[in-house]
This record gives C-alpha cells, sequence and structure tokens, in this order.
C-alpha cells in the first residue's frame, strides 16, 4: 500500500504537485465516481449547501452560530481559507486538527486511484470524508464556484441557499447574470427547500428554479428583512422576529443573515425566536470588513468584484477621518468594476503584486486603473506586505505632521481586492507582531 504523508504540510506539498490550484476543471463525474469509492455515510447529517456571488462565507457563519445557540454540533466547509488551511474545516466554528484533515486528503488520495482530481475537487471530498467521520448534526458546505458543476453539488443538499447573483468567474459561468444564475439554481433539489436572497432576481431565474421542483422560498416573498435604524426585523412567512443585532457588520448582512434564518427553520422549524437571535448576533467571519489592527487602524474586506466594491463603498461612507487603499487583484477580476464605487474613497492608493496564481502586477493593475478618478496616483509596490507598511509610514508621517483631522480616527487603511490580498496582509501583520 502506498504511504502518504502523515503531516497537513506535506499531504498539501504532494497534493499541490500533483494538481496544482491553478487547474480549474468544473463537473461531477469524477467526483461521484470517487464519492462512490469512498462509501461515505452522511445519513444521519442534515445538509445545507449555500452558493451566490456575495455573502456565501457570512450566511455560513450565520448559520454556524444558529446551530452553535440551539445546541446543535455543526460542521462548516468554505474556501478560501486566509492564514491557515484548517480554516476551511470547521467544527462548532473551530478548526478541525491538521492531523485529522490530514488524514481525510489522504483517504481521498486512496480511493481516488487512477481518477485526476483536480485540486479543489480532492479538498471538497475531504470535507465529505470528515463529516462522515465527525456526523455533525449540520453539514454546511460553502460552494467554490457557480452551483450546478461544483464539486460541493455532487451531495444532495437537504437545503439548498442562493445569496447573491452578480458577474464573477464569467470565463467559466456566463457573461449574464441570468446565464450565472442558471448556474447556481443547479445546488437545488426537487421536493426540497431552496432558499433565495436575491431581491432583483434575473431574467428567467424563478423558471429555472421551479423546473426543479424544488420548494423556492424567495427574499421579498416569502421572506424579507428591514433595517430600523442600527436594529434588523426579519420576517420567515408570518413569523417576525425583531430587533436583531447581527454579528457581522454593515447592512447588507441583512439579506445574510434573514437567508441564514430562513435555511435554520427549514433544517430545524422546532428553533425559537431567541436561538435565532442570539445566533444571528454571535455570527463571526474573519476578513469581512475586520479591524485588525489601530494607531492607524487597519480593516481587511475580501470584497473582489464589483458588487462587493459597492457594499464595501457605502460602509467606508459611514467611517470617519481619511481612508488609504492598499490593493490587489487577480488578472480575471473587473478591476474598473471593482475601482470605480471606490474612486472617490480614499486620499492615497498603494497598488501590490499579487504573488499567487492569476495574480496581477501591480504595473497592470495600476494601468487597468488608468482613467478612473482615483484621486492622486497610485503607487506600485512589490507586494501586499510592502504595501501595507507604505501605507502605514505614510499615516504615520501626516499624523506627525498633524494633518490628521480632529476627532474619530486619523487614518484607516482598506486591504481589499482578493482573499489572498487579505491573506497576506493578516500574514504580514502577523509577522510583524512577532517581530
Amino acid at each position: 500500500m502506498t504511504e502518504f504523508p502523515t503531516s497537513l504540510a506535506g499531504m498539501l506539498r504532494r497534493l499541490e504537485q500533483r494538481a496544482p490550484q491553478s487547474r480549474i476543471e468544473l463537473g461531477l463525474d469524477r467526483v461521484r465516481k470517487v464519492l462512490d469509492r469512498q462509501r461515505l455515510d452522511l445519513a444521519g447529517t442534515r445538509i445545507v449547501s449555500v452558493a451566490g456571488t456575495n455573502g456565501k462565507g457570512s450566511t455560513v457563519a450565520f448559520l454556524e452560530s444558529i446551530a452553535a445557540r440551539a445546541g446543535l454540533e455543526s460542521m462548516a466547509f468554505t474556501s478560501p481559507h486566509l492564514v491557515a488551511f484548517g480554516e476551511r474545516f470547521r467544527l462548532c466554528g473551530q478548526p478541525l486538527p491538521d492531523d485529522e484533515i490530514a488524514g481525510a486528503l489522504g483517504a481521498v488520495e486512496r480511493a481516488r486511484g487512477d481518477i485526476e482530481l483536480t485540486w479543489f475537487e480532492h479538498v471538497t471530498l475531504a470535507g465529505f470524508e470528515l463529516a462522515a467521520r465527525r456526523c455533525p448534526d449540520w453539514l454546511i458546505a460553502e460552494v467554490g464556484m457557480g452551483g450546478r458543476l461544483d464539486a460541493v453539488n455532487a451531495v444532495d443538499a437537504d437545503v439548498s441557499v442562493i445569496t447573491s447573483i452578480g458577474l464573477d468567474h464569467q470565463r467559466f459561468l456566463g457573461r449574464t447574470r441570468a446565464a450565472i444564475a442558471r448556474e447556481k439554481c443547479g445546488i437545488a433539489r426537487t421536493g426540497r427547500p431552496a432558499i433565495v436572497a436575491e431581491k432583483k432576481l434575473p431574467d428567467g431565474m424563478l423558471q429555472t428554479l421551479e423546473a426543479t421542483g424544488a420548494q423556492v422560498s424567495l427574499a421579498g416573498r416569502d421572506f424579507d428583512w428591514r433595517w430600523r435604524s442600527e436594529k434588523l426585523d426579519i420576517r420567515l412567512g408570518s413569523r417576525m422576529i425583531g430587533g436583531l443585532s447581527p454579528g457581522l457588520a454593515g447592512r447588507h448582512q441583512g439579506g445574510n443573515a434573514a437567508a441564514a434564518a430562513a435555511a435554520a427553520l427549514a433544517l430545524a422549524p422546532a428553533l425559537s425566536d431567541r436561538e435565532i437571535a442570539d445566533g444571528l448576533a454571535g455570527a463571526q467571519l474573519a476578513g469581512r470588513f475586520q479591524r485588525v489592527a489601530v494607531a492607524p487602524d487597519v480593516i481587511v474586506d475580501v470584497a473582489h468584484n464589483p458588487a462587493a466594491a459597492r457594499v464595501l463603498a457605502a460602509q467606508l461612507e459611514r467611517l470617519p477621518g481619511d481612508k488609504v487603499a492598499v490593493f490587489a487583484a487577480l488578472e480575471d477580476k473587473d478591476v474598473a468594476g471593482i475601482v470605480r464605487p471606490l474612486a472617490g474613497a480614499f486620499r492615497r492608493w498603494f497598488v501590490a503584486n499579487l504573488d499567487v496564481p492569476r495574480g496581477l502586477r501591480a504595473a497592470e493593475l495600476i494601468e487597468r486603473m488608468r482613467g478612473l478618478p482615483v484621486g492622486g496616483r497610485p503607487e506600485a509596490l512589490e507586494s501586499v506586505a510592502d504595501a501595507l507598511a507604505a501605507a502605514r509610514e505614510s499615516c504615520e508621517a501626516d499624523r506627525a505632521s498633524k494633518c490628521a483631522p480632529a476627532g474619530g480616527p486619523a487614518h484607516t487603511i482598506i486591504v481589499f481586492g482578493s482573499f489572498y490580498t487579505v491573506a497576506a496582509a493578516l500574514q504580514a501583520l502577523n509577522q510583524s507582531n512577532s517581530d
């Protein structure tokens, strides 16, 4: 029998050598063949799959927290991770042990035999392996890309959630919202609840969902939400839960919270208002408008497409003081669409090379920004760490010269553009703190 590395680092090196992360190949045939060989028993676990352009991670976090407040054991697997690979596999909100994850990756390697899996397919199957071993009450699986042909969709979910439909991954999913919606609708199952948080449905989306035979629950019709000052009210059918304080920042989280509450009730109809309210309040998620340093303040946000950039811009309007951008992105992203809603938000832009597969060089990124009213000349840096250091030095220099505005934070650095951008910034901050 072939021996596999016992450490997670060793297993990930082996996986990367065989199937680099940069390779993307959608389809379910390979995954289903390996699943048949794994012979996993998930009969005792209720499964919810979460798809969407934006809001998937937040919805998963809300569901995890609701489960915890209800005394239920949840397992979530999400992508990508920010700092440690184990963030992808959480039991009751905490990463599973590295050796357990390595064991699951090895089990998939043994099961696949001569079947060539992509990196993401292999990792997804490891998630199902872990769920079968742990037997949680709920398995909350975040779809990686699209839905219909994503590896997560190889297992039938008891409840499906579609958070939003935006223009992202168009090379793989289609050029229009309607085409992308059709792909995401592929996670719905006949006779099972499908929760849709998108209020402005693309053409044909409702018809596509109804054709699946799923029990469709639409935002604005079957459930809804509204903000009253800083409090959130949610309607779930005829049931009202008011005065809520979601744990994740931003008014856009109202839709994600409502969708999570609707999905939770579909999984467990006996949940109380208090369990739902406490669950929404207790949700936590790294990288979503998260303050990670002070003096100067540093906020990281994984906004990487136009819809997420518009949300970020709305949050920045409520933030006092000057803002400075640290920006890096992948080559297949709509840079102009990301930058345009943020064009007037920043005093300075520090633009970084992103040293990952598909990462843009800073010079190319600045070229794509040309002609947009960004305010000041963007400065190119070798890395996200360098850009963050330059941004902090700039803020310190302004503070020393007494250019800071009175009241509130003098300057806030906003790091955004990609999960990879945020990950690099967090690693740089961690290194700085260690030093």
